[in-house]
């Protein structure tokens, strides 16, 4: 009976201090942009005017800081290092007059414990500066050393205790991104303070002292700095400035959003669904503004200590914050004529010319029997032996998961392979958007963007895996100023953009020429598209794809297809049917969703109420 109540009692155990230290670090530090943000956030709060970030391996060998801030004396060096120390706060009603970016405590301690950590620092009243070494969140070495007044830090060699962790971040590419995302952030804010960004000993940007309006124009070019609409709302217990982009200018993706509550950048899905509300049936469904806020309100009325990443933030009157933030917007947009003006050369009106070329259809495949054989005499044929061999493995996956909904639309191999080939070849476009055709029993329907899109995507795959490309070679070769992580990706995807026909070379620090680009992308369109297709492949990166090929391939179909709102010509129409027919997977577009679905005589006749024979 002892035994067993002593078992029981000594289950419980208070962790050593080694692994305590690297659970909280887990919290603070997820990768290399948590070290970043921690550290430009310091010396913001040190009351740095320059400042310098120096990565390498997008910080998974080295994040470094230097700042001319305050600095710290010999003291204070040390205690900064130490869990919950901080010269934020002093006493729990501190907590509710949070005016610094830091409070916590916790940042230097966390990044310590998974890092080998260098500190110099100097106070304008010390001569000598203090330098500190840690190591796995060991104290190593103290000393005095020659530096200038402020802070230098460097982190290096990021999680080389955690292995699990540091196998699961990502490329290089992807760090970079969150990495320039958080520096960018922040130089947004403080536009009085010089930043400075040096990766793997380039320069990316050196960023003087200026107005918000400089910083909109030097990270999202002159143009979206002619789009742009003020913002100025003041109440008794709110004011909110800043700026949000003109309607047609939104995107179709939520990049360029950016919150500053108290000069802090902060996540608040109220507060980006009232400024979408703003816009109600101004802009398409799918997609989002361009905005950048500040929002000012007293700090006894918000708590941000709710997680120690510190984007998160509660408020006392939520739905105050909602409706300023909704009327805001409303006044602003009402304030300016949003409407764009539309301007057409001579050479851009609509003309017969056919974007698709007709198929060099396999006349022994599946498809191509069943549509282009005469007589009478076709025979239902089990495609999925001698096919499914050369069907990329998302597709089978696709296929699995979509026989439910393929019966569901009455769909099988011999009724669409039959009913397209009636000889009338009749079609219609719905709305510039879907494709009407009779078939032998019915009406088929096709959604044009995703029936070229399944028609991209497996030319891309079969381009990828043959390395056969087929490009389209420009008269003059267009050079294209990429931001830094847009630049990293493409080079780190050159050898596959390549396989699917976009030549491209490095030409400066972030440039790239394009000499050539694949066959099915109009020229005049490369940029669009191509920042279009790495904006996706980013998204792809977060839903566990893992094959490149294939994210590369759905993002360059995704991007490169017609749209729904495209008028196409009959000859186009026609074209697009062909080619649709001869592809492996004729019935969902890459990421699922059906290419088309057939209305059947017997259905108009029960919706009729006519008497079904």
């Amino acid at each position: 009976m002892h035994s067993h109540l002593s078992s029981l009692m000594n289950k419980i155990q208070i962790l050593p201090e080694n692994i305590a230290s690297k659970i909280a670090a887990g919290e603070v530090v997820q990768r290399p942009e948590s070290v970043v943000k921690e550290l430009l956030e310091n010396s913001i709060d040190s009351d740095a005017d320059s400042i310098t970030l120096i990565i390498k391996e997008a910080g998974k060998s080295l994040v470094q800081v230097i700042d001319n801030g305050s600095g710290m004396t010999k003291d204070d060096a040390k205690l900064a290092f130490h869990r919950h120390s901080t010269s934020k706060i002093k006493e729990l009603a501190d907590l509710d007059n949070i005016l610094t970016l830091g409070f916590r405590g916790e940042a230097l301690y966390s990044i310590a414990a998974v890092s080998r950590v260098e500190l110099k620092t100097r106070t304008e009243l010390d001569e000598l500066g203090l330098q500190l070494i840690f190591e796995g969140g060991e104290f190593i070495e103290k000393s005095l050393v020659n530096c200038e007044r402020g802070t230098n830090i460097s982190v290096k060699n990021l999680f080389f205790n955690i292995p699990a962790r540091r196998n699961f971040l990502k490329t290089n590419a992807t760090e970079f991104k969150h990495v320039h995302d958080s520096f960018q952030r922040l130089s947004l804010c403080y536009c009085d303070k010089r930043f400075s960004f040096m990766d793997d000993d380039k320069l990316v940007y050196d960023l003087q002292p200026s107005s918000l309006e400089k910083r909109i124009q030097f990270y999202f070019g002159e143009s979206q700095l002619e789009s742009v609409i003020p913002v100025n709302f003041v109440s008794d217990l709110v004011e909110i400035s800043g700026y949000i982009g003109a309607p047609h200018f939104a995107k179709r993706n939520k990049g360029e959003q950016f919150i500053y509550l108290n000069e802090r950048y902060i996540s608040n899905r109220s507060i980006s669904h009232a400024v979408y509300r703003g816009y109600e049936n101004i802009l398409e469904k799918g997609e989002y503004p361009f905005f950048i806020l500040f929002i000012k309100i007293d700090p006894t009325k918000i708590d941000i200590n709710v997680h120690p990443s510190k984007l998160e933030v509660k408020f006392e009157n939520e739905q105050l914050i909602y409706s300023s933030i909704l009327t805001a917007v409303k006044e602003a947009l009402t304030s300016k004529d949003v409407s764009p003006s539309l301007e057409l050369s001579s050479n851009e009106l609509f003309t017969e010319k056919t974007r698709f070329k007709r198929p060099a259809i396999d006349k022994n495949s599946f498809i191509a029997k069943e549509i282009y054989s005469a007589g009478s005499d076709r025979k239902k044929t089990n495609h999925s032996s001698g096919r499914i061999n050369h069907v990329h493995k998302s597709d089978i996956d696709i296929i699995e998961q979509t026989n439910t909904l393929i019966k569901a639309f009455s769909v099988d191999d011999a009724s669409i392979t039959e009913e397209s080939a009636l000889p009338s070849r009749v079609v219609w476009q719905l709305h510039n958007k879907y494709i009407l055709t009779p078939i032998k029993n019915g009406l088929m329907l096709i959604d044009q963007h995703v029936a070229h899109e399944r028609i991209l995507y497996e030319k891309a795959l079969q381009s990828i895996e043959s390395n056969l490309p087929f490009s389209q070679q420009l008269l003059f070769p267009h050079t294209i100023e990429l931001t830094r992580p847009d630049f990293k990706l493409v080079m780190e995807l050159k050898d596959l953009l390549l396989r699917i026909g976009f030549e491209i070379k490095e030409f400066g620090k972030s440039a790239v020429i394009i000499h050539g680009i694949p066959q099915d992308i109009k020229s005049g369109k490369e940029k669009e598209i191509l920042l279009e297709i790495l904006e996706l492949y980013r998204e792809y990166e977060g839903t566990g794809l893992i094959d490149e090929k294939d994210k590369l391939a759905k993002s360059f179909a995704c991007k490169s297809a017609i749209k729904a709102g495209d008028l196409l010509s009959e000859k186009e129409m026609l074209s697009l049917i062909d080619n649709l027919f001869s592809t492996q997977v004729p019935y969902v577009c890459p990421h699922g969703r059906p290419v088309f679905i057939k209305l059947s005589i017997d259905e108009l006749d029960r919706r009729f109420g006519r008497t079904v024979k």
